[in-house]
């Protein structure tokens, strides 16, 4: 039986959690990703008269990441446990999700460069393209992830995020040149063509759009045009608010100043300094010296490429582009009533060119299935920003899915070790405060300090007592993932997952760890799913009631007298592992004031 034991003095975190997440740095200290070959690029260029079709990437660039095949991910438990078992394997996530996070502004700088200057100097109707060198995606049957780029045009926008989308999604990014001068209209055709195409070929497969400023003005549109089609729109500070925007008195300036004078340049660099601000206010906690040396590789990378962003972004070329928003904006902003596809918005709080956060909650309020997302330190440049993961979002919100309705169990992706690390972190200063402690016990009836005596294979069921307020959740299905590699999938409220009515219920955002971490809403079905893919499942019978329970009823149980669950279990041959948590129920007395 496994058992937390909590104290009220603290004392330092068990060992085994920290080694776990160190993360070794190369030698030269350099990104190791590779930036596109774009001479090797098969891209289609077709203009937008044309269905488009997408041709994959080739790099023939030794180094970084290599051919290796990625790990399907599955379900069960067995595989989730094979996914962290091995030594290279692990080293090669390890190594992969590190290469991630290194890259930055220069990366996006190089591969820009590159696509301007090998692609005919900007030249060429709009065209589809795979940021991958692979082609497409690691998992069977997965989405298609349309990306619409903002006022750059380059598509190059999710750089940071697009090896771990490929994971999980078939990503193709659409690239409009510099001097293409195609009307958002037309683009509205061009996009509407593309998923009406792919659409045909699999019916049942979503359609995922992630638009950013205008991108997510042409993904609103085309999905007010489509409502038949299951379409998921992820948008990024939707640039709908431009009638807000102190972009709009730079539109009659640029109209009226002479081709020689780059007073285009200043603004993109205003809305760039927003970055490096927000990365630099979020990198305070690091050692100075890592401080300052991460603002000046910024810094150093936003001069060095100055001649880039004249390329992507002339003075015509922004002219046309702050045109097209200004007639964008009412065009989506007409045909919101018309959108019925699963939304979710993304909105920064600190976005000097868009009043984001006010027109995230304008559109949340206006579209008919929308959720929003507020990040508050964040600026215009949402998917560049370092600490920002668009996968980790994804899985949060629960958006990610296979069909048309979402299977909390087939649709799961198991987290990442980077995505358990930040779950620690966050709940560090609690287990600083109540040194947790686990006990459990060996076959032969011994009492160990560790989590030994849990079952490996499941699948496995684990029935306990909700201490108060649930405190006991989160060191537990850490630890147990980060000791045994054991992943705990929780049988969750409704109320974590569907928000069902307004009132004063705790905000949904506030599950999004619960739900990177496998919980699931309760339901025979879910249950049913749970044990016959053979996971590791946790269950408190006393559900709310237990965790919310009165002054007199510590460690009193709430179960109903029908245990159904261990019909189930036995159908299935789980192992059913009771425990029981100590200490936390002593701490605090939970009342409730009644008013007239």
């Amino acid at each position: 039986m496994a058992a937390t034991g909590v104290c009220l003095f603290p004392s330092r975190l068990p060992s085994v959690i920290r080694p776990e997440f160190t993360s070794s740095s190369s030698s030269s200290g350099k990104s190791k990703f590779n930036p596109i070959s774009v001479p090797s690029r098969r891209l289609a260029a077709v203009s937008t008269d044309h269905t488009p079709t997408v041709l994959t990437t080739v790099n023939n660039q030794t180094g970084g990441s290599s051919g290796k095949e990625a790990h399907t991910t599955t379900t069960s438990a067995a595989a989730e446990k094979k996914r962290w078992s091995g030594q290279e394997d692990q080293e090669e996530l390890d190594a992969e999700e590190e290469e991630q996070e290194r890259l930055s502004l220069t990366d996006y700088f190089e591969q820009a460069k590159d696509f301007v200057t090998s692609n005919g100097g900007g030249v060429g109707p709009p065209r589809w393209f795979s940021p991958l060198h692979d082609g497409g995606s690691r998992l069977d049957n997965s989405p298609l992830l349309l990306f619409l780029p903002g006022i750059d045009g380059t598509g190059l926008g999710l750089i940071r995020h697009q090896h771990k989308l490929g994971k999980i999604f078939d990503v193709w990014c659409l690239h409009i040149p510099a001097k293409d001068r195609t009307s958002f209209t037309d683009l509205v055709k061009l996009v509407e063509r593309t998923i009406r195409s792919e659409h045909h070929h699999s019916p049942t497969r979503p359609i995922y759009l992630v638009g950013e400023s205008l991108g997510a003005c042409l993904a609103l549109s085309v999905a007010a045009l489509n409502p038949d089609i299951d379409l998921v729109l992820i948008l990024a500070n939707p640039a709908t608010s431009f009638g807000k925007s102190q972009l709009q008195p730079i539109i009659p300036v640029l109209q009226v100043i002479p081709d020689s004078l780059p007073i285009s340049l200043p603004h993109i660099l205003s809305s760039m300094t927003g970055v490096l601000v927000a990365n630099l206010e979020k990198g305070l906690g690091l050692p100075l010296p890592e401080t300052v040396e991460k603002l000046s590789h910024d810094l150093a990378a936003s001069t060095t490429y100055l001649s880039v962003l004249a390329d992507i972004l002339p003075r015509e070329t922004l002219l046309w582009k702050l045109q097209m928003i200004r007639s964008a904006s009412p065009y989506a902003n007409s045909r919101l009533h018309a959108v019925k596809a699963q939304t979710l918005i993304l909105s920064s709080g600190k976005d000097q060119l868009l009043p984001s956060q006010e027109e995230g909650e304008r559109l949340q309020r206006t579209l008919a299935n929308c959720e929003i997302r507020m990040f508050e330190n964040s600026g215009h440049f949402l998917f560049s920003e370092d600490d920002f993961d668009l996968v980790t979002v994804i899985k949060g919100t629960g958006f990610y899915r296979h069909s048309r309705h979402r299977d909390y169990v087939s649709d799961y992706i198991p987290p990442t070790r980077s995505e358990v690390k930040n779950v620690v972190d966050s709940n560090r200063w609690l287990s600083i405060a109540t040194s947790p402690v686990m006990l459990s016990t060996l076959a032969d009836g011994k009492i160990v300090r560790s989590l030994a005596g849990v079952p490996s294979e499941g699948p496995v069921l684990f029935v306990g007592y909700h201490m108060l307020l649930g405190f006991e959740l989160a060191p537990m299905v850490t630890q147990m993932f980060v000791e045994r590699n054991i992943h705990l999938r929780g049988i969750a409220h409704p109320m974590m997952f569907v928000k069902l009515r307004e009132g004063r219920l705790p905000d949904i955002s506030n599950y999004d760890t619960l739900r990177v971490m496998g919980a699931v809403p309760v339901s025979a079905s879910n249950f049913y799913k749970l044990l016959s893919s053979k996971c590791h499942v946790l269950l408190y019978p006393g559900g709310v009631r237990e965790a919310l329970h009165r002054k007199g009823e510590e460690y009193k149980l709430f179960w109903p007298e029908q245990s159904e669950f261990v019909r189930m279990a036995a159908r299935f041959g789980a192992k059913i592992v009771p425990f029981g948590a100590v200490g936390e129920d002593d701490i605090a007395d939970f009342w409730i004031m009644k008013t007239r």
